[in-house]
């Protein structure tokens, strides 16, 4: 059986990819810091008390995964903060680094030797860490943070490639969830269904490629 590790498991698009994954047969590793009842009721692997920005976190998530081998690696964790010109809040700024684009880049250093020859890894990021396709500004933090994570999927792609190891960069649309407090163009499994499919397809060929979850290639 095929195994899915994916962070950030316990509600919106990752307790619903969760849900896709299963439902196509892959043993499931559902990371977070505290599961929620959709997905206890979801009967996959829960890994809970993982913290991806700290130490302890990190090593419980290595611990927990010891000895498993992973085909499919999603980094989907992550915060929303709101900064603007003239309150500018350097802590925020820092946790959104540290949650959207630092512990995604540990997570793939620290599971690098679970994966192997044929191997995704999938970064959900945005398109507001878009630098060409920012036309509204503000939201300092989160799109700097995706920004830096959309670099580090760049670099993750190509030191990974010799091992055959392919690296999806997805935006996954504007998504109903507890995130944007529900607003949103589509649902969390509307966004998971087209994540899922994008992912399963992704291959060697495609590395690098910073996608809309509608199948678009999308600016830097």
């Amino acid at each position: 059986m095929k195994t899915v590790v994916i962070t950030g498991a316990n509600r919106g698009i990752g307790l619903a990819m969760a849900k896709q994954f299963k439902a196509r047969g892959y043993h499931v590793f559902a990371i977070c810091r505290q599961p929620s009842v959709s997905l206890n009721e979801l009967m996959v692997s829960v890994v809970a008390g993982v913290d991806v920005t700290t130490q302890g976190g990190q090593q419980l998530l290595q611990q927990s995964l010891k000895d498993i081998t992973i085909d499919i690696l999603i980094n989907n964790a992550g915060i929303l903060r709101d900064e603007s010109l003239g309150s500018i809040n350097s802590c925020t700024i820092v946790e959104q680094f540290k949650v959207n684009a630092l512990a995604p880049l540990e997570i793939v250093d620290l599971l690098h030797r679970n994966l192997t020859s044929g191997s995704k890894i999938a970064l959900i990021t945005s398109r507001m860490g878009s630098i060409a396709d920012n036309d509204s500004g503000g939201r300092y933090g989160y799109r700097m943070s995706k920004a830096a994570l959309n670099a580090a999927g760049m670099s993750l792609a190509r030191d990974l490639m010799s091992e055959d190891i392919s690296v999806g960069i997805y935006h996954p649309g504007w998504v109903q969830t507890d995130m944007v407090a529900g607003s949103g163009h589509i649902t969390a499994d509307v966004a998971a269904q087209r994540l899922t499919t994008l992912i399963l397809q992704q291959d060697i060929t495609q590395t690098g490629v910073f996608k809309h979850s509608n199948g678009e290639i999308l600016p830097w």
